[in-house]
């Protein structure tokens, strides 16, 4: 999974996260077994998931950031090479969208 694609799975998961509290609150005055039930089930799981999303989160931005210092590190050590290859990417970007 790429990096993007894990933060858009932490972002994503916070808002289901906040969408599920905003529930519990909004049927905090409805009554019956089953909805306690299920509030309180909501309720602990946000409350268990929260901290683990903070967790992935710190481990994500912390992974971005040693991605950023290798590619910078790598670039300034070779610029030429950086350039050729950044190069044929765009090159073989621009052939792919072109057959379109």
């Amino acid at each position: 999974m790429t990096t993007e694609a894990t933060q858009k799975l932490v972002t994503d998961l916070k808002v289901l996260v906040d969408d599920a509290e905003d529930l519990v609150k909004a049927t905090a005055a409805q009554t019956g077994d089953k909805i306690i039930e299920a509030r309180s089930r909501i309720q602990q799981a946000a409350a268990d998931i929260k901290p683990r999303l903070a967790r992935a989160e710190a481990l994500l931005q912390e992974k971005a950031g040693s991605a950023v210092v290798c590619a910078d590190y790598y670039v300034r050590a070779s610029p030429w090479t950086a350039v050729g290859a950044a190069t044929f990417a765009g090159v073989l970007l621009g052939i792919f969208l072109g057959r379109r």
